[in-house]
């Protein structure tokens, strides 16, 4: 700084950076920021440790969380060879709250050699109380669409969902509760191992898929658990949004041509 500059000099140019927009001070030498914390953490360190060196006083220990949900679930899925076995496994399954607030277990319903698998989302409350998937007004209309291609549950089409338990009030499966059950759902599809698998809706989008978006999704064939798949509206979004029945008459047409097409 100049020497000559008095204080009333020094404080107008200092307004005068402050109204062109400064509103910082830059030093003459660069500040190493990450050597002042390493310098301050060591000092916290050093006055912490207990007098006498005897060094930093033991570790608090931290409670076990218990076995991986996702693991047990790979291994109690891993270990069935038959559908039956797969079921029993689901029932004895302790890992996800929703059983304990549901009435049954929702397991399939539809020919267990079917070349058509649907997988849904999650049981309403017709389904809880029955037992089976689909069979509310969704599972009506379900049936109504199948019908045209010369398909159905009696015959050629096998239905289950992502997760065997309703959750309460209808809500959305969380992230957890997909991961969970996602390793029963895979070892289902190989089981029946279905010619091509048809995803109704969101949820079932997020668990074979990895993706969200089922107005992009639907209508494109992708691929999942090695097989053919194609994303659709879940039957009870048609019936809240009739008009988007023509889409997915659209997508019933490309499954009846995608059987046609694997003999």
């Amino acid at each position: 700084m100049d020497s000559g500059m008095d204080w009333h000099w020094a404080r107008a140019a200092l307004d005068w950076q402050i109204e062109l927009g400064a509103d910082e001070a830059i030093g003459e030498t660069p500040v190493d920021r990450f050597a002042h914390e390493v310098e301050a953490q060591a000092a916290r360190a050093v006055s912490a440790a207990p007098a006498g060196g005897r060094g930093a006083p033991p570790p608090i220990p931290v409670a076990d969380a218990g076995p991986d949900p996702v693991v047990v679930a790979q291994e109690a899925a891993a270990a069935a060879s038959t559908l039956d076995e797969l079921r029993a496994a689901i029932g004895a399954y302790e890992h996800c709250a929703l059983k304990r607030g549901a009435r049954n277990l929702v397991f399939s319903d539809g020919a267990p050699d079917a070349r058509v698998m649907i997988v849904g989302e999650a049981p309403g409350r017709d389904e809880d109380l029955q037992g089976r998937p689909f069979v509310g007004r969704a599972g009506q209309l379900l049936d109504r669409m199948l019908a045209p291609l010369g398909l159905s549950r009696a015959e050629n089409v096998y239905i289950t969902n992502v997760l065997p338990w309703r959750p309460p009030q209808n809500r959305d499966p969380r992230p957890d509760e997909i991961a969970m059950m996602k390793p029963f759902l895979a070892r289902h599809i190989a089981l029946v191992d279905p010619d091509l698998l048809v995803i109704m809706g969101n949820i079932s989008c997020d668990a074979l898929l990895g993706r969200r978006g089922i107005t992009r999704l639907r209508g494109n064939w992708a691929e999942a658990e090695g097989r053919p798949a194609m994303p659709m509206f879940h039957p009870a979004y048609l019936l809240r949004q009739p008009q988007m029945k023509r889409e997915a008459w659209a997508d019933m047409l490309a499954i009846g041509a995608k059987l046609r097409a694997l003999g």
